[in-house]
């Protein structure tokens, strides 16, 4: 019975002093300690360790629909208790219909608590890359405020997103003109899909004989580009997706650990994908934190345990 109840004690040096996590924490958001510890057994991407994660936001943390959507059930109090873990966290998406601070504003309605630097969309990626490369662009896209930094006044390529209002015929003329009056045309598309294949990139594409660059998900471009921001080593970062192939695929093509959650686009198909096979399942975000808690937990408490078991074995 001491050494049991040496290690609840442990239990709650690690929530008060070595982690900061409330105690409340540790009873709430696990819904049963061995069901948890049956599933950890079962959750090999828990390792090495995780320093960083990366969550899409439809179908992970909300469902689209009317007005703000509607929010996936435990997705809110699962980000909370993610950062308790002081582990970086990001947002990552390819919406770009929306500027970061329109999407922030939609999460914080729905009840999130989320900074505008943490949302990951597209355009990140594609400044970091004009930074590096010293393009200047004309750009079609619907999150044209994301751009208001950059110099379009003598463009050197073209960007492409999702345009639901900027599309039209002289703005893709205007894209296409430019693209045929370049000695070296420079087409990037923020994302990839069926719509922009029917739509748009690809019509640019053929018309101008130019083959787009994806800086979008899948693309090692915008998850290099989010591991950079987060400060962390491939191995030790997960991403939680819903999308087989743009949210794990491109995730475990640039050495992370990609998890898909059975919500939002996860249909039971892709768990026979013949290309990608996702480093675990979880039934939605909320599973997929109490792993990831109970595993940082687990490790922190055996450590004090081996720090203060010659204190316990003294007679």
């Amino acid at each position: 019975m001491a050494n049991y109840g040496r290690e609840i004690q442990c239990d709650v040096i690690i929530g008060i002093m070595g982690m900061g996590i409330p105690l409340t924490y540790l009873s709430q958001g696990i819904h049963s300690r061995q069901s948890v510890r049956n599933k950890r057994q079962m959750a090999n991407w828990c390792k090495p360790s995780i320093n960083g994660v990366l969550l899409d936001i439809t179908g992970v943390l909300y469902d689209s629909g009317h007005g703000d959507g509607t929010v996936i059930p435990g997705s809110v109090d699962a980000v909370k208790r993610l950062r308790s873990l002081n582990i970086p966290v990001r947002f990552c998406t390819n919406e770009t219909t929306k500027t970061r601070k329109m999407l922030v504003d939609r999460l914080t309605r729905l009840g999130f608590t989320i900074q505008e630097q943490e949302v990951f969309p597209p355009i990140p990626a594609i400044l970091y890359k004009k930074n590096k490369n010293e393009w200047s662009s004309v750009s079609i896209s619907d999150a044209l405020d994301d751009f208001k930094d950059v110099d379009q006044s003598d463009p050197n390529c073209v960007v492409i997103g999702d345009a639901t209002n900027q599309f039209s015929y002289e703005n893709l003329n205007k894209a296409f003109r430019l693209l045929m009056s370049l000695k070296q045309p420079v087409l990037i598309s923020l994302g990839i899909g069926k719509y922009y294949k029917e739509g748009e990139s690809l019509t640019l594409d053929y018309a101008c004989d130019v083959k787009a660059e994806i800086v979008g998900k899948p693309s090692k471009a915008f998850f290099n580009t989010a591991l950079q921001d987060l400060g962390c080593s491939a191995e030790n970062v997960v991403m939680i997706g819903d999308d087989i192939v743009n949210d794990v695929g491109g995730a475990q093509a640039c050495g992370m650990r990609g998890i898909q959650v059975r919500t939002g686009k996860y249909r039971p198909q892709d768990e026979n994908h013949p290309d990608v096979k996702p480093d675990g399942y979880v039934d939605n975000l909320a599973e997929a934190v109490d792993i990831i808690f109970f595993e940082i937990i687990e490790m922190e408490r055996i450590l004090l345990l081996q720090i203060l078991q010659p204190q316990i074995l003294k007679p």
